[in-house]
């Protein structure tokens, strides 16, 4: 969320400008509307913004002049100017005191539009930098808390990431000092980071900047200002780590489906072998007791009941289509001892393999 103050000594235009910035989108507001540079800089005394839009002639205080007091006392604020006045000069003046517009009344919406987008743009700009250059210079002495994350994510250990995010949190805090609107945009760099550590191109997270997933107040008192961050961070963290979680359990779940295919379709190809687990675990490249586990909770069988199912049908199928003999099936589907196939036969189809071939020729 983008929080406006208003500057012009027109109540009308100062009315209009409000309700036009507040129609753009749900995440600019207008925190203060006031009358003049002075009511400007006394109202930043109390309050936060992001951006100032302002006139340019106006009693006691002027605009440029506010936006010279703007640029020293609250660095992280952009303006833009609106005036009656097609004057080189003030429009020059402004642009070298950093406005990002300069805007001619009466305002037409589209441009004032183009301008608020523009605007948004250098604003979430600038921060990303900013917590991008923190994160750089802050991560080496901070390397284990990555570590953490990317352990908690690929574990899944969801029960004590709460904990976890306020450490991420003091840790934070401690990066960015008193510029507390700084938490938001490094939370979302933090998060970006945990992405591409794990390196995973289905790991799939969207979270939308503009949105500070804080109360939603349209003003912050300057006492409140801490807490407030604080709490938009801690959201922002939460609902990443939700999101990481659950792309990496559907990454886990499509790998774990893979892993059962490539069991199975081994399987199909030797089931009249004489194989053990081992063979199977080296098969897929894991151990003997994960795949086992694995099979079971993907299948709801296990590896070798899935073994005996696939001899059990090919016996079926030789059965009813050959003159083999019961010994000669057993064989020909992975069992020295006739007699253990006949009673396996049975125990699957409820009758022996002779009785069975009878009831289905009768």
């Amino acid at each position: 969320m983008y929080r406006i103050l208003v500057v012009d000594d027109e109540p009308i235009i100062r009315n209009s400008l409000s309700k036009r910035i507040e129609q753009y989108s749900e995440l600019t507001v207008v925190s203060g509307s006031v009358s003049n540079g002075n009511e400007a800089l006394e109202w930043l005394e109390q309050h936060y913004a992001d951006l100032c839009i302002t006139d340019v002639r106006m009693p006691i205080v002027d605009g440029l002049t506010l936006i010279e007091e703007i640029n020293g006392k609250y660095p992280w604020m952009k303006s833009i100017i609106v005036s009656s006045y097609d004057d080189f000069s003030y429009a020059k003046k402004g642009l070298q005191l950093g406005a990002v517009d300069y805007l001619l009344k009466p305002l037409d919406a589209d441009m004032l539009y183009e301008s608020l987008s523009r605007t948004v743009a250098v604003i979430d700009e600038h921060r990303h930098r900013h917590a991008t250059d923190l994160l750089t210079g802050c991560l080496p002495q901070n390397r284990h808390m990555l570590d953490r994350w990317i352990e908690h994510v690929q574990t899944y250990k969801f029960d004590t990431m709460p904990l976890m995010v306020v450490d991420t949190l003091e840790m934070l805090e401690g990066w960015v000092g008193t510029n507390y609107y700084l938490l938001n945009p490094l939370a979302m760099v933090w998060l970006k980071l945990v992405v591409d550590s794990i390196k995973s191109d289905r790991t799939d997270l969207q979270l939308e900047e503009g949105k500070d997933l804080g109360l939603g107040e349209k003003t912050i008192p300057l006492a409140k200002l801490r807490s407030y961050f604080r709490l938009c961070a801690v959201r922002r963290l939460e609902e990443g780590a939700h999101r990481l979680f659950q792309a990496t359990k559907g990454l886990r779940d499509i790998q774990s489906r893979r892993v059962v295919e490539q069991i199975k379709l081994m399987l199909k190809e030797h089931y009249t072998e004489k194989l053990s687990l081992q063979d199977v675990a080296d098969h897929v490249e894991m151990s003997r007791s994960y795949i086992v586990n694995l099979f079971k909770q993907e299948t709801g069988t296990t590896i070798w009941n899935y073994v005996v199912s696939l001899r059990m049908m090919k016996a079926r199928e030789l059965l009813l289509s050959t003159n083999m003999k019961a010994y000669e099936i057993s064989f020909a589907v992975g069992y020295d001892n006739s007699m253990h196939f006949s009673q396996l036969f049975k125990g699957y189809y409820g009758l022996s393999p002779m009785e069975y071939k009878k009831r289905m020729e009768n």
